[in-house]
């Protein structure tokens, strides 16, 4: 068993001829692509690696880690004591960088979060979660932890245009609302992972009950694309290390962004009015 204070690519060279032969596949490519896998999802790296998902879980255990997200944060840790690149971390800022530095390393981060999920989107998958939107009687917006803010910030937006969204955020009202969710009611569902157990068994009841699902995931195989009706991916990589980073949550704005402005696209004069309707009422909030 290898020593706690090892880390986790010392553990991997120590252990590699105790691994099996699909095990082996895993070590491979974790060693030969030590900052990338810190980004991926079980489901990417097993494919990456050409073994199963299981088999990804195994190679985990085998080296002493409770799952493959603790697995995860030790790669993390690991790429940033080695400082391996010149950022170890998408945007990391290093003691020694001046304050003009700090802001060239952050914008990049930011503008390269929407870079990647510009060549992510697909029209087609844009318009059919408009389509939901368009027809739902409801549309809930939920998410958890940091996810939860861009779900908020979606009801907030749309509520500016119509009076059919809202933003739950707390896990056990999330349960109860999808309980009693019906065919004419659509989830806009916020996950980074898209592998939270609130999540799934939130949706999931919400798929019992006929609710359509829309994801907005950095991970399109991720579990929680099974419960859904449409995936839509965002770009930028975040580490263990970074939960919540700002470039993971631009990246989900910019696609909010896309999707409301779809919406108000194709019904511009409702649209106009509604803002109107608000932008009068809230003047009578200003000085």
């Amino acid at each position: 068993m290898p020593k706690a204070s090892q880390d986790a690519f010392e553990k991997i060279s120590q252990m590699y001829y105790e691994l099996t032969a699909s095990e082996k596949k895993t070590a491979d490519y974790v060693l030969g692509h030590r900052n990338e896998t810190q980004y991926m999802s079980i489901a990417e790296l097993a494919e990456e690696s050409g073994v199963a998902e299981a088999t990804v879980s195994r190679f985990c255990r085998r080296l002493g880690y409770g799952g493959y997200n603790v697995f995860k944060l030790a790669i993390a840790n690991a790429t940033a004591a080695q400082r391996s690149g010149p950022a170890a971390l998408s945007g990391q800022v290093e003691e020694g960088d001046s304050l003009e530095d700090l802001c060239r390393k952050l914008y990049a981060a930011d503008q390269d979060a929407m870079a990647q999920t510009l060549a992510l989107i697909r029209p087609e998958r844009i318009s059919q979660a408009v389509d939901l939107i368009e027809n739902a009687q409801r549309v809930v917006c939920m998410g958890q932890g940091g996810s939860m803010l861009m779900a908020s910030e979606a009801a907030h937006l749309f509520s500016t245009v119509g009076a059919r969204f809202y933003a739950i955020s707390d896990s056990h009202t999330q349960s109860i609302t999808a309980a009693n969710m019906g065919e004419k009611d659509v989830i806009l569902f916020f996950s980074y992972s898209g592998a939270t157990r609130d999540m799934m068994e939130t949706l999931s009841v919400a798929r019992e009950q006929g609710a359509q699902v829309i994801l907005v995931t950095r991970f399109p195989k991720s579990p929680g694309v099974t419960q859904a009706s449409v995936v839509l991916p965002v770009g930028s990589n975040e580490s263990p290390l970074q939960l919540g980073s700002i470039p993971a949550r631009i990246a989900q704005m910019f696609l909010l962004d896309v999707l409301f402005a779809e919406y108000c696209r194709r019904h511009p004069d409702s649209c106009m009015e509604g803002r109107e309707r608000v932008a009068a009422a809230l003047a009578k909030k200003h000085l």
